[in-house]
């Protein structure tokens, strides 16, 4: 078991020093010695994890939808609000996750063509468009939206402002481009009783990830009390 776990730290502590140097290199210019330097491990460690650059890049990209809460941890809000917390809390988590920033960095940039860059959009698009469905389903949004569509359109514009963002100012103004997206899109998907009740107001990213800790903390306690009482 320790062995294990020794493994499994390895190769995060692998995924984690690859990201900050794809992110600040970009994939192309990115080297596996300066990842090696970076996660100071050996070349025969990183290869046990990981057969090529190729493979350790994609393996970055994909680690990209585990860095924000599933809306499931978001229970206790509506089904819109959860849609406007995925990216409330991805604008957040990209100021102190480095995964997030290289995984977002490889998605983004325009690069070798060799890498397969789509996993992320496809993913995103697939959760917005069961939120946006289960929404519907309980009245929250107006009737003519079509969740697939505007699952796409709420993915490639957020695409949009985070390249912008990482242009402009380097990320630090991120938060405020998906509060204006937001305030600009909701009125086009949510009904007015649910649309007056959002919160996308500055911080809501954090107070987001909070609430989401704090349904995984109930729901682990709730599952260690019926281990007990079994």
């Amino acid at each position: 078991m320790a062995k294990q776990d020794r493994a499994i730290r390895t190769r995060q502590s692998i995924l984690e020093a690859a990201a900050v140097v794809f992110d600040e290199r970009g994939y192309d210019a990115a080297t596996i010695t300066e990842i090696l330097a970076r996660a100071e491990v050996t070349k025969g460690a990183l290869y046990f994890h990981f057969a090529s650059k190729e493979e350790l890049a994609l393996a970055v990209i994909d680690a990209q939808m585990s860095t924000v809460p599933d809306p499931s941890d978001l229970a206790g809000t509506c089904k819109m609000q959860q849609l406007v917390d995925m990216g409330m809390i991805f604008a957040c988590r990209m100021v102190e996750d480095p995964l997030l920033r290289g995984s977002v960095r490889l998605t983004l940039e325009h690069g070798s063509s060799n890498l397969n860059r789509a996993s992320p959009f496809n993913g995103w698009t697939e959760v917005h468009t069961r939120v946006l469905v289960e929404g519907k389903e309980r009245g929250e949004v107006l009737p003519h939206v079509v969740p697939g569509d505007t699952a796409e359109l709420i993915v490639g514009a957020y695409a949009g402002i985070n390249t912008m963002s990482q242009a402009v100012t380097n990320r630090a103004d991120l938060e405020r481009r998906a509060i204006v997206l937001y305030e600009h899109l909701m009125p086009s998907v949510a009904v007015p009783s649910v649309l007056a009740r959002l919160d996308m107001s500055p911080g809501r990213g954090p107070r987001a990830l909070a609430l989401a800790e704090a349904e995984r903390t109930a729901g682990r306690a709730e599952d260690g009390q019926l281990i007990a009482a079994g």
